[in-house]
């Protein structure tokens, strides 16, 4: 969702998002969000259902229509409600609409997460997948192996997470492996972790040491981050004894890179230049 006008088309989504959710138990929200984000796992295999239900030269109500004609009776009242919000809505392109039904499943899942007081654990397990499939290239490839079918990737996802994550864990890790926002799983998995942050009015610093922090260490750093942001920052903690020392923090598109590993690149390519 690029565009300004696809923008204000999502803000006036997510406003019928928060409404649902502030009348609606955890459980209603989970089963809501799980409908929307098959709707856009159809819409992604059905290019031209996407342009039929994006098209601005059917009326809203045609396309409405053709909506609910197609979901009737296999998804949740609650569920058509909101995506009929997104099929009213104006789209630069078809994909566009995708992207939209996609962010607003799983805006739900993290709002029915954040309801059922499971965000903050939510968040922190999404990271430590996305860890342990990037430290693992057998099972990064594994996951990541276009021509293996994805349901049978997710399938493989479920198995590793199935008792050992909360449900909104595994809901959103299938959609990181079903290519959440057309990224791979392991940038699919990390841009969720900042939306889950992001729910919680904070921002995401992923930080490499050569050695793991202390715990006040730790909560020093998230302060000093606070304190130059403006903004609550959740510290998210890679140990990687290759940087050799030192720190690498990036939170967004900044990057600090102080780690001796840099400093030693930087200092070759000096003594090279010259």
């Amino acid at each position: 969702m690029q565009s300004a006008t696809s923008r204000e088309s999502y803000a006036a989504v997510t406003e019928r998002l928060a409404a649902f959710v502030a009348g609606s138990a955890p459980a209603a929200i989970a089963a809501t969000a799980d409908d929307i984000l098959s709707v856009a796992d159809l819409l992604r295999r059905q290019p031209r259902l996407r342009r039929a239900l994006s098209d601005p030269a059917r009326a809203a109500a045609d396309r409405v229509d053709l909506l609910r004609g197609l979901l009737a009776g296999k998804v949740t009242a609650e569920a058509v409600e909101l995506l009929a919000a997104v099929v009213t809505a104006r789209w630069s392109r078809p994909s566009e609409l995708l992207d939209a039904t996609e962010r607003l499943g799983v805006d739900a899942v993290l709002a029915g997460a954040e309801s059922a007081g499971d965000l903050i654990e939510v968040e922190d397990e999404l990271f430590r997948f996305g860890k342990i499939i990037d430290g693992d290239a057998q099972l990064g490839a594994a996951i990541g192996d276009s021509s293996v079918a994805v349901d049978r990737r997710v399938e493989l996802v479920r198995g590793l997470l199935a008792g050992k994550a909360k449900p909104a864990t595994i809901r959103l890790a299938d959609q990181a492996v079903r290519g959440f926002g057309g990224r791979n799983a392991s940038a699919g998995l990390s841009r969720l972790v900042e939306l889950a942050a992001q729910r919680r009015d904070r921002q995401v610093a992923h930080v490499t040491v050569a050695a793991a922090l202390t715990e006040a260490q730790e909560q020093r750093l998230g302060a000093t981050l606070t304190g130059m942001y403006g903004r609550d920052v959740s510290v998210k903690l890679t140990v990687d004894p290759a940087v050799l020392g030192g720190m690498s923090v990036r939170i967004g598109s900044d990057l600090y890179d102080g780690t001796v590993r840099r400093r030693l690149i930087d200092t070759r390519k000096a003594l090279a230049g010259r």
